[in-house]
């Protein structure tokens, strides 16, 4: 049994915690996060300090219990340091370039593939294969950055494609020819 919903968060100086009901809105200086809540699991603020509890012991509820504690320290992660995911393109002719704001992918398709940034979303390539996807919302960077992987995915055999930084693809044997 998972104990995370039961661990404390502690807020660091210079992030504003505000809580009305279900609806948190967390403050710092990157920017603000909001969000709502089950009215199932109460919140707690004591000095730099917030805890959680259930109201009940059925299994949603417990489950909700660490979800809400875990997307509430998240949110203190994102609005004091921010997350980023970092993703490889990997293939001959495969490159990324930025024009303003928007992504131009050239990864073997017949046409250039364009991501304009989302709210909230900032978007660099360093160098024609790596792309980095940077923001305050954990849940809004990992989804843009699987937006772009899903451009063209890793393949198995040769490894061509777009993929995490770190991420190791499993190849497979082509055949053998007989």
């Amino acid at each position: 049994m998972s104990r995370i919903g039961y661990k404390e968060v502690t807020v660091p100086a210079g992030i504003e915690v505000k809580h009305d009901g279900n609806i948190v809105t967390v403050k710092g200086p990157k920017g603000e996060l909001t969000r709502e809540f089950s009215d199932k699991i109460s919140m707690e603020i004591e000095g730099n300090v917030v805890k959680f509890d259930r109201s009940s012991d059925d299994s949603k509820t417990k489950a909700l219990h660490g979800t809400t504690r875990a997307v509430f320290h998240n949110m203190v992660l994102g609005v004091s340091e921010g997350f980023k995911k970092e993703l490889e393109l990997q293939g001959v002719g495969y490159r990324a370039q930025m024009k303003g704001n928007t992504l131009v992918l050239n990864v073997g398709y017949s046409h250039p593939v364009e991501f304009v940034a989302e709210n909230g979303i900032s978007i660099e390539a360093p160098s024609a294969t790596s792309i980095i996807v940077s923001g305050i919302s954990k849940e809004a960077v990992g989804d843009f950055a699987a937006k772009i992987r899903l451009t063209r995915a890793p393949e198995p055999y040769k490894g061509k494609g777009i993929r995490y930084k770190g991420e190791i693809v499993r190849r497979k044997e082509g055949k053998t020819g007989k």
